[in-house]
């Protein structure tokens, strides 16, 4: 339990740190024990996305853990999915003005990877100093991101940052509990061009948009397709902790997710728009900015959307300056052509009917 009353970010790092190991045990253990039709199957309905039953596992430890070990010390305001109305304030009788902290959780960021056991989920947290429902994205001053590991691998990675601090991160062994510092360093490459690169169309609704998006940038980079070579290549990463970590680890050089821009082409058939990105899956891109990725919204700016579970979050990452200035003019070119918006995360939630 961090000191009474202490206002010191830093003394937040550590339980955030054992929160995650907590929960990453707890959905470890889950996997292990559960079929995989008994973690997918769909515990509620929200206005944002589907809860699955494997989320329950660490939604029931947020609140007992926060008001616990931190906001007995420091109230916070604690935001996640699945909270009443998208947020508590902690402990239980504090007022929201007397909240030291704004606190945005994703307990299981990639859940859909990781019930299906194809692929890693991360835990997310950001802090940032309270300034009431004007604090965004970019107040965002430390941030923990941890990875939850398939039932099979025995390796997990625990990154973190502190705003002007630049990142660290870990490798826990879970067969051996050892713990190893490891550095990540996103590619120095000048050029996409055999690398990854992808615009993110994992889900129905303007995948053919979004793919011809793709198309339109990649060729506008690299030219025309040789015979029997491919120029680039992509990872559809259904978590958007998990491409800034490929961002991160020089596994990739270009993601953009740009699914609210959508809403106009779907509303034009007709359609509605699904889910999309929000600002907690980006709670910890941070950590990513600390490590030398460049990530902005889809008008160069940084992120500002406010701490809330409603906005719908358009964001591109880019390896270095140089896949930077390759890629967003063709990006930006490709929107003007098409007519579609770059209006981005200013934390105004598209509204769907029901």
């Amino acid at each position: 339990m961090i000191s009474p009353l202490t206002t010191d970010l830093q003394s937040l790092l550590e339980p955030i740190k054992r929160l995650h190991e907590m929960i990453r045990g707890a959905v470890v253990e889950a996997c292990e024990r559960e079929a995989v039709e008994s973690l997918s199957k769909v515990a509620r309905e929200e206005e944002g996305d589907t809860i699955y039953a494997v989320d329950r596992v660490s939604e029931e430890l947020l609140i007992d853990f926060f008001e616990r070990e931190i906001a007995s010390a420091s109230p916070v305001v604690l935001i996640a999915e699945g909270l009443p109305h998208g947020q508590v304030v902690l402990p239980r009788g504090a007022m929201e003005t007397d909240a030291v902290w704004r606190i945005i959780v994703d307990p299981i960021d990639g859940t859909r990877g990781l019930m299906y056991q194809k692929r890693s989920g991360w835990i997310l947290t950001g802090v940032a100093r309270n300034r009431g429902e004007e604090t965004n994205l970019s107040d965002i001053e430390l941030a923990v991101q941890t990875e939850l590991p398939l039932v099979k691998q025995h390796l997990s990675d625990c990154l973190w940052a502190m705003r002007g601090e630049g990142t660290r991160a870990e490798r826990f062994n879970r067969l051996t509990s050892e713990r190893t510092e490891i550095h990540l360093r996103p590619s120095q490459s000048d050029s996409i061009a055999h690398g990854y690169a992808q615009v993110a169309r994992f889900f129905p609704g303007a995948r053919e948009e979004l793919a011809a998006i793709d198309e339109e940038i990649v060729m506008g980079a690299l030219g025309p397709i040789e015979a029997g070579k491919a120029l680039c290549f992509e990872d559809q990463y259904t978590s958007s902790a998990g491409q800034l970590y490929e961002l991160m680890s020089g596994h990739d050089r270009f993601t953009a997710d740009l699914r609210p821009l959508m809403e106009s082409v779907l509303r034009a058939r007709g359609q509605k728009l699904g889910i999309c990105c929000h600002p907690y899956d980006l709670s910890t891109e941070l950590i990513a900015r600390e490590a030398g990725v460049i990530v902005t919204g889809v008008d160069g700016k940084p992120l500002d959307a406010r701490l809330a579970v409603e906005p719908e979050v358009a964001w591109v990452g880019y390896a270095n300056q140089q896949i930077r200035a390759q890629i967003e003019p063709l990006l930006r070119a490709v929107l003007a052509r098409r007519g579609i918006s770059e209006k981005q995360n200013s934390g105004v939630r598209i509204q769907k009917s029901e």
